[in-house]
């Protein structure tokens, strides 16, 4: 299945479980739960904030989701820290993005994307595509880039490393999404990544020091 292919299954898929393929609609994650009462001896689910507060202790890399214009719209893109490597034999990675994510519907469309991970010193950069915005906002406007090797999608300029990828899956994870890409081409620029990794902890950013 080609790239296209690809994205048509992405966005039929999108569309049977009900996530938007367009900015502004509203979804429901999840079929609601059935009520019932809790018991004495019970413990309650952990509420959201709860749940970030601890889950906030694991320290992450950071990463900018990059996918190519379509239809006339500037290139997509969105920071993302759950992204991690999946598979050696065939090389797959994947990342997560939430069902009510405006900017995933069009990297669905473009069928592909390109992983650019962030080093010290860009935190801005990191905050500038973590911001949400319209179909027709263009983060990218003053952000060095140039296609990827593969899939044309965005890479940027000054990251340590880049991962080129085709949608090879897409599978629902509660109130997200789990993209898995087929890795196409990939490399690194050691200048950048001589001044080591940008971290994310407990609601900040960081370094790495050895």
């Amino acid at each position: 299945m080609g790239h296209a292919g690809m994205a048509a299954a992405a966005v039929r898929y999108l569309r049977s479980t009900g996530s938007p393929t367009s900015a502004g609609r509203s979804v429901d994650p999840l079929p609601r739960p059935e009520l019932r009462a809790v018991r004495a001896d019970e413990r309650l689910p952990p509420t959201p904030d709860e749940f970030r507060r601890v889950l906030g202790h694991f320290a992450s890399g950071v990463t900018v989701i990059t996918a190519p214009g379509t239809d006339g719209e500037p290139p997509a893109g969105f920071a993302c820290q759950s992204f991690s490597s999946l598979s050696l034999d065939p090389p797959l990675v994947a990342f997560m993005v939430a069902r009510t994510s405006t900017t995933w519907p069009r990297i669905a469309t473009a069928g592909v994307f390109c992983v650019n991970v962030l080093g010290a010193g860009q935190g801005a950069l990191c905050r500038s595509f973590a911001i949400s915005g319209s179909r027709t906002a263009d983060k990218f406007a003053g952000v060095p880039h140039e296609p990827s090797t593969v899939t044309g999608s965005p890479r940027l300029r000054d990251v340590p490393a880049w991962i080129d990828c085709v949608i090879h899956a897409v599978h629902t994870g509660g109130d997200h999404l789990i993209i898995v890409g087929r890795v196409e081409a990939l490399g690194t620029d050691e200048g950048a990544a001589a001044a080591g990794p940008l971290l994310f902890h407990r609601g900040t950013f960081g370094t790495f020091n050895t």
